[in-house]
């Protein structure tokens, strides 16, 4: 189901992606139980993160910011993450499952995209980026990819990078039952740091479809694959 270039494990030895299979989900635009966890994580980070003005000295912030530096552009998570603790925006409503990814994404600042596992065209490639592909945005626009991104593609195509996000042909939408999801990860990230943030996203799908299926999740590094239990 899944296959990690040469390419990828060369340019990128001391990085990990973790991916995570969640079946049969009951979505919906929105849940009682995920808001109100929601509203309590914002009080939690707010509470915390109040007065620390240095974030970008933070991990794994430091590390993504890295990351981002070579490519001279910004951790897009920080800036959602500032908006979130300094301007007090609440956690946004797009559908319960991909809330309860980026409400993980704000409490653990790990990248993830997530992906509908029904619209993808299997095996799904862990690579990096030659600078020659391009995708569709989830915005609608296409998006030229830079040389040495890292990168999933399914058969049709690029579905995610770590600068630019996930794909629109694969997105998660109200109607999405089964769902994928990636979490890039430089070097410098533990692993167990990964394994708290799928059990996060895991808890809080099962806040609003507590039968989903928890399927496989899986470390992917040089040194091979690692099946974690959550």
């Amino acid at each position: 189901m899944f296959i990690v270039s040469e390419r990828w494990k060369k340019t990128y030895p001391d990085a990990r992606v973790a991916v995570f299979i969640l079946r049969n989900i009951n979505n919906t635009r929105e849940h009682p139980k995920l808001e109100k966890s929601k509203r309590a994580l914002e009080e939690t980070l707010r509470t915390y993160f109040t007065g620390k003005n240095d974030l970008i000295a933070l991990e794994p912030i430091k590390t993504y910011t890295a990351y981002y530096k070579r490519f001279k552009k910004t951790y897009p998570l920080l800036q959602q993450f500032k908006t979130l603790i300094v301007k007090k925006k609440p956690l946004p409503v797009v559908s319960a499952m991909v809330d309860a990814m980026f409400m993980a994404e704000m409490k653990n600042l790990l990248l993830t995209a997530g992906h509908d596992l029904g619209k993808l065209s299997l095996p799904v490639t862990i690579d990096t980026s030659q600078g020659t592909e391009s995708y569709i945005k989830l915005n609608g626009e296409s998006q030229p990819l830079k040389p040495d991104d890292m990168i999933m593609a399914d058969q049709e195509g690029v579905i995610s990078s770590v600068l630019y996000g996930p794909d629109q042909r694969t997105r998660i939408t109200t109607n999405t039952r089964n769902a994928l999801f990636v979490v890039y990860a430089p070097g410098g990230i533990a692993e167990e740091d990964l394994c708290r943030h799928l059990r996060d996203i895991k808890e809080n799908v099962l806040l609003f479809s507590p039968f989903t299926e928890i399927g496989p999740a899986k470390i992917f590094s040089i040194h091979g694959e690692e099946v974690v239990v959550l």
